[in-house]
C-alpha cells in the first residue's frame, strides 16, 4: 500500500489511486474511459480497442471475443499440456525458466491460435518487449522511438500474413478475422499486434512470478494439487500487470476528490491487491487464501480478453512443473526484473531442478 494515502496528486499532476475500492470505482465507472493520445502506448496504432471507449471498443472487442469463451478456450487445454509437457521434460537440471518455460509456452499458444509460423516464433520477443515497454507512463526519448519501431515492425509483418491468409485461409483467429468485413485494415492489424503481444507478455509474468514466489516460500509442491488457487494467489500477491491508466471524460469526483475533464487517472492494481481492508495480513504470500476480489485482470469494460487463457496456461505450467520437479530451487537468490513500470516480470529465472 502507498504511504501517500489513498488517492495523490504527483507532481505531474497525475492522480493515483491505491486501494481497492478507488480503483474498482476507477476501472467500472464509465465516466473515466481510454480518453485519447496521452493514454496510448507509445507506437500503439489508435485502431487497437485496448485504448479505445465505447462505441468503438464494443465493436471491436465484440468481434474478437467469439474467440475467447471459455468453451472455445477449454478445446485448447489438450494442446496447452502437450506443449507445457514437451517444454519442461526439455528442460536441463540447471535451467532458464523465462526462456525454456515462461516465454515459449504462451507465445506458442496464441502464435498457433493465430495461425503464425512457429519459425517466426522468435522474432516476436524483441517487438513485444519494446511495445511492453512502451506502456509505461514516463518513457526516455530512445525507449519511445524504440517502442514505435516494433509497432511498425510488428504491423509490417502481419500486413504480409494477412496477404497471405487471404489468399489460403486456414482454420485460424487471423484467418477468421480477415473476413470480417467490419474491420478497417488499421484495426485488424492493430488487433493482431495486440492480441499476440497481450496474449503471452503478461503470462510470461504470470508464470516465472509463479515458480519464484512459490520456490522462495517453499509451496512449489502445493500447484500440482491446487493450481486455481495457486495461480490466483500469484495473480493477486505479484500481478503480472502493477498499474493502469484511465481519464476523465468530464468533470468527476473520485473518493470525494474533484477530477476535472481530462485528468489522467492511475489505478495500482498491486497496491489494491494488498489492500488490508480488502484481503487479511495482504503481504503474507498464502496460497489457501480466496484472493477473489483481486484486480490482477482489471474490471469492467476493459477486463482482460484473455483471463481465462492465461489462467488455464499458469495452472497447466505451474502444475507441470511442481509435479516434475517438486523439489526446484533457485540458482538465483535475486533473479533480475526487466525495467518496466507497467509490466512487471522476470529477466531469467534460473533453477536446480533436482529431479
Amino acid at each position: 500500500m502507498s504511504e501517500h494515502g489513498p488517492l495523490f496528486r504527483t507532481r505531474a499532476g497525475l492522480l493515483v489511486a491505491t486501494t481497492h475500492e478507488l480503483c474498482t470505482v476507477l476501472l467500472r465507472d464509465p465516466r473515466f474511459g481510454r480518453g485519447s493520445g496521452p493514454m496510448r502506448a507509445t507506437g500503439e496504432p489508435a485502431q487497437s480497442f485496448l485504448w479505445m471507449d465505447p462505441p468503438d471498443h464494443t465493436r471491436l472487442r465484440g468481434l474478437v471475443s467469439r474467440a475467447f469463451t471459455p468453451r472455445m478456450l477449454e478445446r485448447l487445454r489438450p494442446r496447452i499440456e502437450a506443449i507445457t509437457a514437451d517444454l519442461v521434460s526439455s528442460l536441463p537440471e540447471e535451467a532458464e525458466l523465462v526462456s525454456g518455460l515462461a516465454y515459449p509456452l504462451p507465445v506458442m499458444v496464441i502464435s498457433e491460435m493465430l495461425g503464425v509460423p512457429q519459425e517466426d516464433h522468435l522474432r516476436f520477443r524483441g517487438w513485444s518487449e519494446s511495445l511492453a515497454r512502451g506502456l509505461d507512463p514516463i518513457l526516455t526519448d530512445d525507449l519511445a522511438a524504440q517502442s514505435g519501431r516494433a509497432a511498425q515492425e510488428f504491423r509490417d509483418y502481419f500486413r504480409e500474413l494477412i496477404a497471405i491468409r487471404r489468399e489460403r485461409p486456414g482454420d485460424d483467429l487471423l484467418s477468421a478475422l480477415t473476413q470480417v468485413s467490419e474491420l478497417t485494415e488499421g484495426e485488424l492489424l492493430a488487433t493482431c499486434v495486440l492480441l499476440l503481444v497481450a496474449g503471452h507478455e503478461t503470462t510470461v509474468n504470470l508464470i516465472a512470478n509463479g515458480v519464484l514466489n512459490l520456490t522462495r516460500h517453499g509451496l512449489l509442491k502445493h500447484a500440482a494439487e491446487h493450481p486455481k488457487q495457486v495461480v490466483e494467489e500469484v495473480l493477486r500477491y505479484d500481478p503480472p500487470v502493477q498499474l493502469t491508466a484511465r481519464q476523465a471524460l468530464r468533470d468527476v469526483e473520485l473518493g470525494g476528490v474533484p477530477v476535472p475533464a481530462g485528468t489522467r487517472v492511475m489505478a495500482l492494481i498491486g497496491a489494491a491487491n494488498r489492500d488490508p481492508a480488502v484481503f487479511s495480513d495482504p503481504d503474507r504470500f498464502d496460497v489457501t487464501r480466496d484472493p477473489g476480489r483481486h484486480l490482477a485482470f482489471g474490471l469492467g469494460i476493459h477486463f482482460c480478453l484473455g483471463a481465462t487463457l492465461a489462467r488455464m496456461e499458469g495452472e497447466i505450467a505451474l502444475s507441470a512443473l511442481a509435479t516434475a520437479a517438486p523439489d526446484l530451487d533457485l540458482a538465483e537468490p535475486e533473479p533480475p526484473y526487466k525495467g518496466n513500470l507497467v509490466l512487471r516480470g522476470l529477466a531469467r529465472l534460473p533453477v536446480r531442478l533436482r529431479r
